[in-house]
């Protein structure tokens, strides 16, 4: 999943696009370079960002998705956590809600893509975009973001999503502390037993350069170290800045882990050999 981010105060500089054709010929670009969804956002939600208008997030995304539409096959995702702007959204072809509120930021949210038959990522956060890293606390992250991604799942389904078009994803940087996210990498498993896709959104962020005293634009190789890593853990989608370089990541993961010796199967009862 390619980022295709038409704001002007995205956390990483280089993935902000600020005129419509700029945005266009870079989600083009991710395309080729071997992104299957390319996710469209109009609003920062970065660490204390603020909150933009239903009219200027439409304005900024709208136009880019209207041009893709008509120049890629790639499934097209929008990230917002508004329901009018996704419910454009879909009308001028978007695939996939990306809410980063597991539908809790709008009360119409479950309906319009439940009538509009769509996938939907659900994330977890801890607070808002605007509070999310004030102290953010768990007694066990993965156990805590694992029921919660569960129950977020089930409110779906019973708002009349279809159960194969919801993914998962936990939130990786939103309320978490360094060693937080660095647990959820370590426990996708856990959050893959839920049944379904897990997405893992880590590019770039600040855990990184916490680990590693870098500035964003100095995070490629510990993006690459996440990815790696999430692929290995189960992740089925990564959302990622960097397309060309994360696609071989992936492909080289995803082949040490499908060459990975399958686990043995439990035996209740007798044993084998009786």
């Amino acid at each position: 999943m390619g980022v295709v981010n038409v704001t002007p105060d995205s956390f990483y500089p280089g993935s902000r696009y600020r005129s419509v054709d700029e945005a266009t010929e870079a989600a083009i670009r991710f395309a080729e370079d071997g992104a299957d969804i390319l996710d469209i956002g109009g609003e920062s939600t970065r660490p204390g960002g603020e909150d933009v208008s239903v009219a200027d997030e439409s304005a900024r995304v709208l136009p880019v998705l209207e041009n893709l539409r008509a120049r890629t096959e790639a499934l097209i995702s929008i990230d917002t956590r508004k329901a009018a702007v996704a419910e454009s959204a879909l009308r001028a072809g978007a695939d996939i809600v990306n809410d980063v509120s597991a539908l809790e930021g709008d009360p119409r949210m479950a309906d319009v893509v439940a009538e509009a038959r769509a996938g939907v990522i659900l994330m977890h956060m801890q607070g808002t975009p605007k509070t999310m890293q004030q102290s953010p606390r768990y007694d066990d992250v993965v156990s805590e973001v694992a029921s919660f991604l569960a129950r977020a799942a089930e409110r779906a389904e019973s708002r009349g999503i279809r159960a194969e078009s919801i993914a998962l994803d936990p939130g990786i940087g939103f309320g978490k502390t360094v060693e937080h996210n660095l647990q959820l990498l370590a426990g996708l498993p856990k959050l893959r037993g839920i049944g379904k896709p897990v997405v893992v959104g880590a590019s770039r962020k600040s855990f990184i350069g916490q680990l590693l005293s870098a500035a964003p634009e100095h995070r490629l190789f510990g993006t690459a170290a996440s990815v790696a890593a999430a692929v290995l853990g189960g992740a089925h989608i990564v959302r990622v800045h960097d397309v060309r370089e994360m696609a071989d990541v992936v492909r080289v993961a995803d082949a040490i882990r499908a060459a990975a010796p399958a686990p043995p199967i439990a035996v209740s009862g007798e044993s084998a050999s009786s």
